[in-house]
């Protein structure tokens, strides 16, 4: 679900210091993104959407919902994004998140 390696590069990439503020606007903007697929989703946006949520999942480890992601990006691109699951995107974040959150300080002892 996470992939820990992932993070651990960034966090060499960015330093130990900013590490911590780099996880909180991450997941402070994702969260912004996921609200509004949850409160007011729009179909005409979604490819969009789908697209900056799986670049971010990418970049800090989140594998499983970066391929949510990508398959309704892809979907909405060929212009099926009625077809979307995204009660299943919106879970696959909480997930994520609920893991990462819950092993994040254990993984990164141990790099």
């Amino acid at each position: 679900m996470i992939k820990w390696a992932r993070v651990a590069e960034l966090r060499e990439e960015i330093g130990e210091e900013d590490f911590d503020e780099v996880v909180d606007l991450f997941l402070e903007e994702v969260q912004e993104v996921v609200t509004k697929l949850r409160t007011n989703p729009s179909l005409a946006d979604l490819e969009q959407d789908l697209h900056f949520l799986k670049g971010s999942a990418l970049s800090l480890g989140f594998a499983r919902f970066s391929e949510l992601c990508q398959n309704g990006e892809q979907r909405s691109a060929s212009g099926d994004a009625a077809s979307v699951d995204l009660a299943e995107i919106l879970t696959g974040f909480e997930q994520s998140k609920k893991v990462f959150l819950a092993e994040l300080q254990d993984q990164m002892a141990n790099t």
